[in-house]
């Protein structure tokens, strides 16, 4: 019987090599964000002229390979599961693919055979003693993938943390193996001006000692976290684990001690952050990597008391529906988790989701509140969801008020320059 290490030397290949294993009309399934493998894509995206109708499926792909063109996309192309940087434009110009979801379901969505799932491409920590390889960077859907394809194939960087949880893969499981040993990524916090400083301490003001938190990737959320250093025995139950949460441990604001579900552990479906935070998640029994369809799931998240949801949105119209995704028709990033994290906080005692946005856009032209959203838009939290509505001017609570009381309480936050214009679309509509 061969050992690990003896399947693993048989396995292990080079990049271009691996590509082998790949069908034309295979969907390729890479994990979120930098759990995407560097060395597989930048092959994939040499040889992609040599395939025919290959989808590269993923959640917020980070870098921009030769296979974002449009003159091979018939070659191979992207299929979007939530739109960032690097792939927005060919979401907003039709020549990726774009698939609607919930991150929670995306895992289900592979295992009932609505997604396809004929490879796996992810990066992946070196393989322990008992044959084991870590998806601690992107876990999510990329497990229920590994359990589905036709070919896994691994790239291990030794850079990458071997973390705890559901988000192991035997090398039994594994098909091609290819190594590298640049860097992870490094994701840098975004810049928090007095806005995002005054829509973070009204939330703040509202998280009490002992509640645990879900934290959304953004300027407005991670200045919330900023002003949680004085909070104590906070818990984390989120999807992304950053470098917010890692400095509210080291202040010694989280302990986890007061969590409902899970007490004394951090549970997260990916990371995204610096490489202080990556190597935190080493070996670390208080990080517990989890697949999305256990992190996102409603009711098993709901299960913690006094669950936080912090999530940003683009648009909130008058009724409380939140346009998060798109402007307009034209995609913008996805749902993610923001539904998922609403209705897990609803559900969860003592819970409160906050939605988060300035109160314009285009240096103060366009009113983020609005009395209808804009054509087309993509309603990410529905108006029997959403909870507090939060802005730079005040908090709108909306859950168990009248349509007339949701549009009195936004246009109260909305910034003063557009009030009285809200007020008077809200008569014509009959709201007032």
């Amino acid at each position: 019987m061969q050992t690990a290490q003896q399947m693993y030397q048989e396995k292990l290949c080079k990049a271009a090599e691996a590509l082998a294993v790949l069908r034309d009309g295979d969907m390729i399934i890479v994990p979120t964000g930098v759990g995407e493998p560097p060395a597989l894509l930048t092959a994939l995206s040499s040889q992609r002229r040599t395939f025919q109708d290959v989808k590269v499926a993923q959640i917020l792909a980070m870098r921009k390979f030769d296979y974002f063109d449009i003159d091979t996309a018939h070659h191979v192309r992207h299929a979007a599961l939530f739109l960032g940087g690097a792939s927005r434009a060919a979401g907003q110009t039709g020549w990726c693919d774009f698939i609607p979801n919930y991150f929670s379901e995306l895992p289900k969505l592979i295992d009932d055979g609505l997604m396809p799932a004929d490879a796996v491409f992810s990066l992946a920590s070196p393989i322990n003693e008992q044959g084991f390889f870590s998806l601690s960077l992107g876990t999510d859907y990329t497990m229920a993938a590994v359990a589905k394809a036709r070919a896994v194939v691994l790239e291990c960087n030794p850079n990458v943390p071997f973390a705890h949880g559901q988000c192991h893969v035997h090398i039994s499981q594994v098909t091609r193996i290819v190594e590298s040993a640049e860097q992870v990524m490094e994701v840098g916090l975004p810049t928090i001006g007095p806005v995002q400083e005054a829509i973070g301490k009204y939330v703040a003001d509202m998280i009490d000692d002992g509640s645990t938190l879900q934290i959304g990737y953004g300027g407005i959320p991670d200045a919330v976290v900023m002003q949680l250093s004085g909070k104590h025995d906070l818990g984390i139950h989120t999807e992304m684990m950053g470098d917010g949460i890692l400095t509210l441990v080291e202040c010694g604001a989280v302990t986890n001690r007061q969590k409902s579900f899970m007490k004394g552990k951090m549970v997260a479906t990916f990371a995204l952050g610096s490489n202080k935070l990556y190597q935190f998640m080493h070996h670390n029994p208080m990080i517990e990597m989890h697949p999305s369809n256990f992190t996102n799931d409603p009711y098993i998240a709901g299960q913690n008391d006094k669950l936080m949801s912090i999530n940003a949105s683009l648009q909130v119209d008058l009724l409380g529906q939140c346009g998060s995704e798109s402007i307009g028709h034209l995609p913008y990033s996805g749902t993610g988790g923001q539904s998922d994290f609403v209705r897990a906080a609803n559900r969860s005692r003592g819970g409160k989701s906050f939605i988060v946005l300035p109160s314009t856009a285009k240096d103060n032209t366009l009113s983020r509140i609005v009395p209808v959203l804009s054509p087309g838009t993509h309603v990410s939290t529905s108006k029997n969801d959403v909870n507090y509505v939060v802005t730079e001017y005040g908090v709108a609570q909306l859950r168990g008020k009248s349509a007339k009381q949701r549009a009195q309480a936004l246009i109260a936050i909305a910034h003063p320059d557009f009030r009285g214009e809200l007020r008077a679309a809200a008569n014509k509509m009959g709201v007032f």
